[in-house]
């Protein structure tokens, strides 16, 4: 059956002609790869956040965590604690480096890891903490700080969907982890097509995160390549990876930097709606951030209630025959096979997230979608949710 309106999707990038003409402009600048961009979206990215951090621009977010936790000292043996209700690339850089997944369960309200479950799973290996704030809405960071000082274990922040959200105040970035790393995919908050940027206050850590995003190199490869002197001769001091970042992604991610207020104003106003015209219906709405910070609205997770009368996945299926895109974020960890099988994992020991799983879906929140767009959804959603 021929739909009536345009299939509005789940996300849709918003990128304009200013993004294009300076991906254009880098093009025919001769840099392609890692070069003057990526150098001053490090430093516009790291003004941004502010506190003095240093900024790392690389290829995803699954890369720059991956650097952080081998800069951080995580290897064979050790063990991450992370939520079960994430993606998977929060965990699986654990086992790039030989340690272990320690999932955990969720805060039933805020979908965000139990900071009373981390406790509980702390060991004499666990070496790091894996807060993710899920959906744009910062974790109890006082709460995980002072567990990870209690036990002497490092926090890294998996802020894919963070940015910009504020825990006490302060911009996810700003706060004492080793790290926190930021993805700029194609649904995010802001997008260079694939990339991230890791930023630490700790200049030893972002030293070793330096040298191991490109082979081991001792030299950065700007300065090798951009010098009017003879600079051939490099160093390998350590067995490093292929994660740098293009210039051109590098061009796109300073543009959209400089739109993310506009940005973040648009999501707000977006949620607002969506909070207002879905109250009544059997479903629970995702968490407000506390009075006084901000969420990034990356994510707008619903739950069906205990009321309502028809299945997540009816939903999902009518939600699309209206011409309208969801998703469902996430199959926990603990459905996953590999996880899974490898760690014995069953739905019973992770009650919030495995229920939260059953009755999930994210509708489209994205900033490109105009306000028409987004009254179909609420106007579906009133239809086929009783």
């Amino acid at each position: 059956m021929t739909q009536a309106f345009p299939f509005i999707p789940y996300s849709r990038p918003d990128i304009g002609e200013d993004e294009i003409d300076a991906v254009t402009r880098a093009m025919r600048s001769g840099w392609v790869t890692t070069g003057p961009e990526t150098r001053a979206f490090e430093q516009d990215f790291a003004s941004y956040i502010g506190a003095g951090v240093h900024a790392i621009a690389v290829n995803s977010a699954t890369a720059g965590l991956h650097l952080a936790l081998e800069a951080a000292g995580v290897g064979p043996g050790d063990e991450v604690i992370a939520p079960s209700l994430t993606f998977t690339a929060t965990v699986e850089v654990a086992r790039y480096l030989g340690a272990d997944a320690v999932l955990v369960d969720s805060d039933p309200v805020t979908l965000n890891i139990d900071p009373a479950k981390i406790e509980a799973a702390i060991t004499p290996r666990t070496k790091a903490i894996l807060p993710v704030h899920y959906g744009g809405l910062a974790c109890d960071m006082d709460a995980i700080f002072s567990i990870a000082r209690r036990h002497g274990v490092q926090v890294v922040e998996d802020a894919a969907h963070a940015l910009p959200a504020t825990h006490a105040g302060k911009l996810i970035g700003q706060l004492p982890s080793a790290a926190a790393v930021f993805s700029f995919y194609a649904n995010k908050t802001m997008t260079t097509g694939e990339g991230g940027m890791i930023v630490t206050k700790s200049e030893a850590l972002a030293a070793r995160m330096r040298v191991m995003r490109l082979h081991g190199i001792s030299r950065d490869a700007f300065e090798r390549f951009s010098s009017s002197k003879p600079a051939w001769y490099y160093e390998i001091v350590a067995p490093g990876f292929k994660y740098n970042m293009t210039d051109m992604a590098a061009a796109l991610g300073r543009v959209q930097l400089r739109r993310l207020p506009g940005f973040l104003s648009r999501r707000q106003e977006l949620a607002a709606r969506y909070l207002k015209e879905l109250q009544g219906l059997p479903l629970v709405l995702p968490a407000k951030a506390p009075p006084g910070d901000t969420h990034s609205w990356h994510l707008f997770v619903l739950r069906l209630s205990d009321e309502a009368t028809i299945s997540r996945d009816e939903v999902v299926q009518a939600m699309a025959d209206a011409g309208v895109g969801t998703s469902v974020h996430y199959v926990p960890l603990h459905r996953q096979p590999y996880w899974r099988d490898r760690y014995g994992l069953t739905p019973e020991q992770f009650p919030v997230a495995e229920k939260a799983y059953q009755r999930m879906f994210s509708i489209p929140l994205f900033t490109a979608m105009s306000d028409s767009e987004q009254m179909r959804v609420i106007a579906a959603l009133k239809d086929i949710v009783r």
